[in-house]
């Protein structure tokens, strides 16, 4: 979800203002992604990398997150929305892992769109530690280096029960993953756009929906295989 920053300066305004327009951005298209039955939105709120911007935006960010979860819960919880989110909560702070596990005990057993947000988020931190968690396992003898495979590695990631990525977006103009799901999206669609987020709305999600409809997915076969069995 890019652009927010670049959003609130053309428009004179601090940089937080961008961010609070992105999570206007984000309840929009949550209430579309319910309504067309996805059955999975993952947003990538806060990489791991995201520490290194200025403190004071850092701790704004923070408050815009508990503030978000005390609004927005109960409504996801409503429209049976199921919220998790991914990463190392343990460097947010106590009362932010609080409402964190309030909500996602809260929505635990809803069975409409399952809303996933990566904070404090890194692919190279995810592959890291499912292979500690494997090590481990290892380690005690409960499992056995000959029965490693790449089925049995996805199972120590992050979304390990949940569906690989069928499309990817990227706003804001960058064409890059910039360290999200690398293992998860090997298949996946790329969809980039000079769109900044706050103005992301739903036509241009209809738009990114519309351009993933067209592509042929091989998955290593033929395009003639493809048609074949079609």
């Amino acid at each position: 979800m890019d652009g927010n920053g670049r959003w609130a300066k053309k428009r004179f305004l601090p940089r937080f203002a961008g961010h609070q327009a992105g999570l206007e951005t984000v309840r929009r298209l949550v209430k579309y992604c319910a309504q067309e039955n996805i059955e999975v939105l993952t947003l990538f709120a806060f990489s791991s990398e995201n520490w290194r911007r200025p403190q004071e935006e850092v701790s704004l960010l923070m408050q815009l997150f508990i503030t978000a979860l005390q609004r927005e819960v109960q409504k996801l919880h409503k429209n049976n929305v199921k919220l998790r989110v991914i990463g190392a909560r343990e460097a947010f702070p106590n009362q932010l892992q609080e409402y964190i596990a309030q909500a996602e005990q809260l929505t635990a057993q809803n069975t409409g769109l399952t809303l996933v947000i990566a904070a404090n988020y890194g692919g190279r931190w995810d592959i890291t530690q499912a292979a500690q968690r494997m090590a481990r396992e290892i380690q005690q003898g409960t499992l056995q280096v000959e029965a490693l495979n790449e089925q049995q590695f996805t199972q120590y990631l992050c979304l390990a029960d949940l569906p690989e990525p069928d499309l990817f977006i990227r706003t804001g103009g960058e064409q890059r993953v910039s360290n999200f799901l690398l293992w998860q999206l090997a298949y996946t669609e790329m969809y980039f756009t000079d769109t900044l987020w706050p103005d992301f709305d739903q036509a241009a999600f209809q738009q990114a929906l519309h351009s993933f409809s067209t592509r042929q997915r091989r998955f290593g076969r033929t395009g003639e295989q493809l048609e074949k069995n079609a």
